[in-house]
């Protein structure tokens, strides 16, 4: 089992500059990847992933932003938390309502 490296925004900023800046030296894409993540010390595939990312983010690549992703993350947790407490008030509801049912009943 491995570990994964936590890398810092800095480092990802620097490491899709540098791709950004150096992509022309290298005929693929893929090479200049290649070549900037050992420098760095992830795997290509991370520092690929950040460079796309970093493009949806500046509009130049269809997809999701990161801040519409964590919009919608905040959004499906506030739903989450809206339904639970929807569950809870439906059980108080039919407690009480046995709870008046009864005392009717024992009258």
């Amino acid at each position: 089992m491995s570990k994964s490296k936590k890398f810092s925004p800095e480092v990802h900023e620097r490491a899709v500059r540098m791709v950004q800046e150096h992509r022309g030296e290298y005929p693929p894409l893929w090479a200049a990847i290649e070549s900037i993540a050992s420098k760095i010390g992830c795997v290509p595939q991370t520092l690929n992933e950040w460079a796309k990312r970093a493009e949806v983010d500046a509009g130049v690549r269809e997809g999701i932003t990161t801040s519409e992703a964590q919009r919608m993350k905040e959004l499906e947790r506030g739903n989450k938390e809206l339904r639970r407490a929807n569950e809870i008030l439906k059980l108080a509801i039919a407690f009480f309502a046995q709870a008046k049912f009864d005392r009717r009943l024992k009258s």
